[in-house]
Parts: structure tokens; C-alpha cells; sequence
């Protein structure tokens, strides 16, 4: 059988180990499928939080954790949990604090975006719901999210599937200046540090998240439909309060929580991460990213990655969710 037309899961595996890129077979199609919205969103307390989450599968089949980035939601993995599922696997999909049915448990808790903080939440859910070890997978702000849980937790952590690679970072990081190009790409941070782009942000939530899609995906045609069920999310009043404080904490304008701080300060040590790995990138991200070069040695564990090739964007779970299926799956191999 040629590779052309073997399964895909298959392809991932032989391009993982193989450390290859991968065009996902028919992709285009896929990516332009229009997103089934989940049936069931349970809540449950997870440590400062009430979360709303997915929770699909065999309820004693291996768990996977996905988390999803911003400003998008849970419906970036419409069409990868029925793939998981379908393979034997529990799939937990949280709203991140600030989106959709997620909210604080006390009124006058701070409206936090520290990387730390969502991480934390994390390790919450997966005690509230007595899960052990799980294979943690994410992109954007849930990329980032995962590689913290798995480099501060290890032990629980079976695997890591990150999209972009090793987005651990600091404040100290974070102040030092980039070159003009570089810069230009962050210029919705720049925004978020004034006054003005919080009340702009607080106006035209979604007119801004669209933008982010088109810009962050420019090859995506996702339509009207498949938008508005995510925005949807964005409704929830704390979002931008958590997204202007994400955005100010990473360039020193804004605190964290003390309680929060001695996570930061291992992180802004960038402790490797132990676990098995991949890392993914599509060959048409728009938004920030780092080379894969330059954070591969940041995995000392079992490692390889996938380079998603066909125009795929900065949200590869909604955009190539047969390839990203496959990557969970394959990761648990490694």
C-alpha cells in the first residue's frame, strides 16, 4: 500500500518517527466542516473555579486533556473528541477561566491570566475529577498551559502534544525587546496595555476574535456558523478582565498572585519537560511562533515533530483535527 493512501494515524506515527513533516490526507475538507457543538457541558468546583467541561468516552479509558487557546473555545475539538473517543479514550475538554460556563467561585477573586494560574487550574480539574495521569494536548494559550503542567508535574503527565512547541516564559523574558518585525506581530499586547484597548476589547470582543482567526489562520475559511458557536464563549464576564491581565503580566505591567509565585519563579527558570512529546506547527501559522529549532532541546523525554503541511493555521485542532487525533495517539506510543 502506498503512503499516499495509508490511514492517517499510520502517517503520523511513520512521520514521528521518522521526524518528517506531514500533509494531512484530504485536510482541506476536514477543515471546512462545519463543527457539531457538544451535547453535554458538565460543571464541577475545581479549586477557585466552577468549570464548565466536555467529559466523552469510556469513563475507564485512558484520559486526554485538551485545552484550548485564545480568544477561541472548547469547539476547536468538536471534531477531534469523537476521533479519541472512537479510539478508547476519555476526553476532558475545560473551559479556561473566562470562557463560556467557567466562573470564579468567589466574587472578589482576582481576575487572574498568569501562565501559573491557568495551570494550576488544570491540576484542580484533574483532582476534582479524581483523575490521576492524563495525556495533556493544547494550542496557543492551552499549548502554553500544557507544557507548564508537564514540566511543574511531571508525574502526572503521561504525554504532551503542544502546538508551537516550548512556550514557557517570565516576565523577565518578556521585557527584553525583539526585533521591529517581530514586534509588529504583538501588537494586540501592545493594545491590551492601554486603557483604550481594554475598553476596545470590551466593545468589539468578537469583531477583535475574528480578526485574530483570519490573521492567526489566513489560509482557514471558517464560516459565519462556525465562528459565532465559539464567540459565544467569549460572553463570559470575566474574559477580559483575564486576557488584559495575561497580556499586562507578561510585560511586567501587571502582578501576579503570591500564591502563584514561587511556580513562576521555577518557570522563569524553563525547566525541561521529562514526558513524552510532540510538538506540532502548521506550515501557515500567522500568529507569533517560535522555529521548532529552537526549543527541541527544551523535551529531554521521548521526542519528535510534525510539521502540518496543506495551509494549516495557528489552531490546528479545528483546522486539521484527524492529524492532531492522531498526534494524541500517537504520542501515547512513544
Amino acid at each position: 500500500m502506498s503512503t499516499q493512501h495509508r490511514p492517517l494515524t499510520n502517517r503520523i506515527v511513520a512521520a514521528v518517527a521518522a521526524g518528517l513533516a506531514v500533509a494531512p490526507f484530504a485536510m482541506p475538507a476536514l477543515a471546512q466542516a462545519q463543527p457539531a457543538s457538544f451535547a453535554n457541558i458538565h460543571q464541577v468546583d475545581a479549586g477557585v473555579l466552577n468549570v464548565g467541561y466536555v467529559d466523552e468516552g469510556p469513563a475507564n479509558g485512558p484520559v486526554v486533556i485538551l485545552l484550548h487557546g485564545w480568544p477561541y473555545d472548547i469547539h476547536s475539538y468538536a471534531d477531534v473528541v469523537p476521533l479519541l473517543t472512537k479510539a478508547g479514550y476519555r476526553v476532558i475538554v475545560p473551559h479556561l477561566r473566562g470562557y463560556g460556563s467557567t466562573r470564579f467561585l468567589d466574587p472578589q477573586a482576582p481576575r487572574n491570566g498568569e501562565p501559573a494560574a491557568l495551570a494550576a487550574d488544570v491540576l484542580a480539574l484533574m483532582d476534582a475529577l479524581k483523575i490521576d495521569k492524563a495525556i495533556v494536548a493544547g494550542y496557543d494559550w492551552g499549548a502554553r498551559t500544557a507544557d507548564i503542567v508537564a514540566a511543574l508535574w511531571p508525574q502526572r503527565v503521561k504525554a504532551l502534544v503542544a502546538v508551537s512547541g516550548y512556550l514557557i516564559g517570565s516576565q523577565a523574558a518578556g521585557s527584553k525587546p525583539l526585533p521591529p518585525a517581530a514586534e509588529q506581530q504583538w501588537w494586540y499586547q501592545f493594545y491590551f496595555a492601554t486603557e483604550r484597548g481594554q475598553a476596545g476589547y470590551e466593545k468589539n470582543r468578537r469583531a477583535f476574535a475574528k480578526l485574530i482567526w483570519q490573521t492567526a489562520s489566513p489560509q482557514w475559511r471558517f464560516d459565519d456558523a462556525t465562528f459565532a458557536r465559539s464567540a459565544a464563549a467569549l460572553d463570559n464576564p470575566d474574559h477580559v478582565a483575564i486576557t488584559i491581565h495575561n497580556y499586562r503580566w507578561r510585560l511586567g505591567l501587571a502582578a501576579g498572585e503570591t500564591k502563584y509565585a514561587d511556580l513562576e519563579a521555577r518557570l522563569a527558570q524553563f525547566p525541561p519537560i521529562t514526558v513524552p512529546t510532540i510538538t506540532l506547527e502548521g506550515d501557515a501559522n500567522g500568529a507569533p511562533h517560535p522555529e521548532p529549532a529552537s526549543y527541541a532541546q527544551r523535551f529531554t523525554g521521548k521526542y519528535r515533530h510534525v510539521t502540518l503541511t496543506g495551509g494549516i493555521g495557528h489552531n490546528p485542532p479545528q483546522e486539521a483535527p484527524r492529524a492532531f487525533a492522531d498526534a494524541v495517539i500517537a504520542v501515547d506510543k512513544l
